[in-house]
Parts: structure tokens; sequence; C-alpha cells
């Protein structure tokens, strides 16, 4: 199979974007492999593919593939460049968009510096939504929030804020997020069995009530040089413990995001960062791998 594709980047995030919006390709989960293959394919950490509206009072469809080939709920660094790749490819003339993803719909803003903002939803508390099962872990307040301590064998405990932004994030606040094991209890988080679905490891380390550096371990594709839902995930954890104010710039290794969250379980985040276009090109895909 030949197909066309566009490699961008958020912050360092690398997608291979896909065009299904004249028909779909009907890839395999060891296509979405092959693609985001680093030495035999494109790279990438995920692939994008941008679908048409599903339903009334929708732009389009976004659907999220992780490097290993599973779907997947939602990232924040993809709908940045998702905006970016309709408004680019003429798909759309609008500055403002409305997608459907896996668990529901979000907003994505084109501003005026070519930043894109998109309205995240709220964050999702609900321990069966997300989904997480805290039967038999040590359990805490800080702020009158619950934090909760993962058991890592040699690696000791790693006390953790449980949130879903679409998809479950487990934040930990640390004292150098440059110099702490992230490799080595990052596999041991996401694979906790208090998190059926796996989850994403977020380290956290605060410089002030509004700036944050942060590294995130995320399911299905390792460390990752930025994670959209993960910025917006460590943010809310922040807030709710009481550590930070309602406007966080969060730095990663690939650049800065802008979190914003009002606080309320009910208030969306927003999050805000670059979208930008690497190269196109074409690969044949082996119809059987």
């Amino acid at each position: 199979m030949h197909i066309r594709f566009t490699k961008m980047q958020g912050a360092g995030n690398d997608f291979v974007v896909l065009d299904e919006t004249q028909g779909r390709l009907g890839l395999s989960a060891a296509q979405y492999r092959f693609l985001a293959d680093r030495h035999f394919g494109v790279g990438a950490d995920q692939i994008l593919t941008v679908r048409p509206s599903p339903a009334p009072g929708l732009d389009f469809e976004y659907v999220i593939h992780n490097a290993d080939g599973g779907e997947v709920e939602h990232c924040g660094n993809g709908a940045r460049c998702f905006v970016r790749y309709v408004r680019d490819k003429g798909l759309t003339d609008k500055s403002t968009v409305r997608v459907k993803v896996q668990q529901g719909e979000i907003e994505l803003r084109m501003n005026p510096d070519g930043r894109v903002t998109v309205d995240m939803g709220a964050p999702i508390f609900d321990w069966e939504r997300v989904p997480f099962n805290p039967i038999g872990l040590i359990s805490d307040q800080v702020n009158g929030w619950p934090v909760f301590d993962l058991a890592l064998g040699e690696l000791g405990i790693a006390r953790v804020g449980v949130v879903s932004m679409g998809n479950p994030h487990a934040v930990q606040r640390v004292d150098d997020v440059d110099t702490f094991p992230v490799l080595a209890q990052g596999p041991l988080i996401e694979k906790h069995p208090a998190f059926p679905k796996r989850v994403n490891a977020g380290f956290m380390q605060i410089v002030s009530r509004s700036q944050i550096k942060l590294r995130v371990y995320e399911r299905g594709a390792g460390e990752t040089l930025a994670c959209g839902t993960g910025a917006c995930a460590a943010v809310v954890a922040g807030i709710r413990q009481g550590w930070l104010d309602a406007r966080v710039d969060v730095q990663t290794h690939g650049g800065v995001l802008t979190i914003e969250w009002a606080g309320q379980a009910d208030s969306p985040v927003l999050m805000t960062g670059p979208a930008t276009s690497v190269f196109e090109g074409s690969i044949d895909v082996p119809d059987s791998l």
C-alpha cells in the first residue's frame, strides 16, 4: 500500500499525520507500528488520522494510534498539529474547529501568533472513568485531594495524584526532574495493576507557582519530548494539591506549553503551544507484517 503522509511536531512530540477524509486506509496495528518505527518506517510518537465529521456541529474526527499500534483516547500535542494540518491542507478555513475524539469532543483554536490553543475539556477524577482501582493502596490527602502510594519493588514508592485528561495519568512530584530515574520508574508505573488500561507516568518538578518542569513516560511510546495531556494532568494535580496558580508554563524537553485551569471540577483545561510541519512524503506500507 502506497500512502502519503505529513510529519509534524508539537514541542518535540512528533507525529505522522494521515488524511482519511476521502476514504479509510484500513491500516492494521502492525502497519501503524511500521509507520512509527524510526528505523524502518517514518518515525513518530503517535499516528494521527483526520476523518470527516461524524455528526452535525463537528468539523472532523481525530483518531490517535500510539507507536505500539494501539488506539488511544487523546493526545494534546497532536491536537495542536491536527488543527494546523487541516488549515494548511485547505480542509477548513476556520480558525476554531470542533473535533470528535475517542471519548468526547474538543475545541481547537489557531492563534494570531501561530500557536494553537486546545480546549482539552474538564479533567476526570472519577476512578471508574480514569480507569483506576485504588483498592489495597495506601492513600493520603493533600489539600483535600487524595494521593496514592504505588509500590515499585526495589525502586520504592511513588506517591501519585491520579487524573484523566481523556487518557489516564499518574503524576508525582520530584525534586529534580533531570536526575530522577524516569526511565526506571516509568515502565513500572505504566503497567501497575491499579491501572487496568495502563497509565501515563508524569514526573513534575515545581519551579514556582507559575512554572514547572515535566517529563512523561507515555503508555505505548516510552518517554517523549513532550506530552500535552501530561502537561495538563500535571498542572491539574499541582493546583488540586495547592502548589500552583491557575496559569502555568510547563517546560518540557521539547519546549514550553502554557496550561490554564480555573480549578473547578467542571472547568475546562486550556493548553497553548506550538505546532509545526516538518516534511511531507510517501511510503510503501507492507500489506502483511
